[in-house]
């Protein structure tokens, strides 16, 4: 039986990891956390030869996003409950996810975030490139319908809880299921990257 879905999407440094792992202690079912960071603190890029212009990230980029976007549905139609977090960056990227998921248990929450304070937290964790969260804050909601938003400056426990109890009181026709009912109608599969679901 396929798992479920909770996908955070806001700005670097709005707080989606610390909400995931909240949430992750608190849920009555198994979630895994599953993130870009998560794969890239594993060490599966050749960062030494990206970083020395051997490897153009420029080059890499697109498919490694795809290979992200699609690993979701495959290891949620494996049984994998995942709790994703996620900046979505443009249209077409919510487009594929819409399109992947569609017909999974999807959960799409919004976490929101003052710029003044991305900023400053950017500046405090010290591994980002400054500019991210604010380029973040002005595109990461244009894209996206959401079934529940959250306030990152709240505490993390008291947003993990507002998160469990909306998703517990879901509807089979969430926002992931309206945007993947627009992009059916207004696009054909062929003109997504990828003919196949997967």
């Amino acid at each position: 039986m396929p798992g479920s879905v909770i996908m955070l999407n806001g700005a670097s440094s709005s707080g989606k990891s610390t909400i995931a792992r909240a949430a992750q202690r608190l849920l009555p079912t198994a979630f895994w956390h599953y993130s870009i960071d998560h794969l890239l603190q594993a060490g599966i890029l050749p960062r030494t030869r990206i970083d020395s212009g051997e490897f153009l990230w420029t080059e890499l980029r697109p498919g490694f996003f795809e290979g992200f976007h699609r690993s979701i549905p495959a290891l949620v139609e494996a049984g994998n409950s995942l709790i994703v977090e996620h900046i979505i960056e443009t249209r077409e990227w919510m487009d594929r996810l819409a399109f992947l998921l569609a017909g999974y248990d999807v959960f799409m929450v919004g976490v929101h975030c003052p710029l003044a304070e991305l900023e400053r937290r950017e500046i405090a964790r010290g591994d980002r490139r400054i500019g991210e969260a604010k380029a973040d804050f002005e595109t990461a909601h244009l894209c996206c319908e959401y079934d529940l938003t959250l306030n990152g400056m709240d505490d993390a426990y008291a947003s993990a809880e507002k998160l469990i109890a909306g998703w517990q009181s879901r509807s089979a026709s969430g926002a992931l299921s309206r945007m993947a009912a627009g992009v059916v109608d207004a696009l054909s599969a062929r003109s997504l990257v990828g003919i196949n679901r997967l």
